[in-house]
């Protein structure tokens, strides 16, 4: 396999299924990492995914996360530093908090799979980002 690198891209390539925008970044056969931000005051939809897991890692602004596994249920504070997983199948979502976007980088193993791998679940709040 070749090395790789690439620079942040400067536009997001793609919305993600819960709303927030994607810059894709590099992977490898385990796993895939990308950007994800979510402008201030927005809320992204409810969903989880089919067959991958994440490591999220967040950057800048504020907000919240939501994850319910079953009936267990947690909402965490995020802010740059903050790091946390969404076991597969984990119903999951976000908002930005603030007056700056709310931008975190991820890991996604195995890496994305395509279009379908996400589902639309009941969130917490009314979703504010659009697809």
């Amino acid at each position: 396999m070749e090395f790789d690198t690439k620079k942040l891209p400067v536009t997001p390539d793609v919305t993600a299924p819960d709303g927030s925008d994607v810059r894709i970044l590099l992977g490898l056969q385990g796993g895939g990492m990308a950007h994800f931000e979510l402008q201030p005051g927005q809320t992204s939809k409810a969903v989880a995914h089919r067959t991958v897991e994440e490591i999220w890692f967040f950057l800048t602004g504020r907000g919240q996360m939501w994850r319910r596994q079953d009936d267990r249920e947690e909402i965490v504070a995020v802010e740059p530093g903050v790091c946390l997983t969404i076991p597969l199948g984990t119903h999951f979502q976000f908002r930005a908090l603030g007056d700056e976007p709310l931008a975190a980088i991820a890991v996604t193993m195995p890496p994305w799979p395509g279009e379908d791998e996400a589902y639309s679940v009941e969130g917490r709040w009314p979703v504010t980002a659009s697809d």
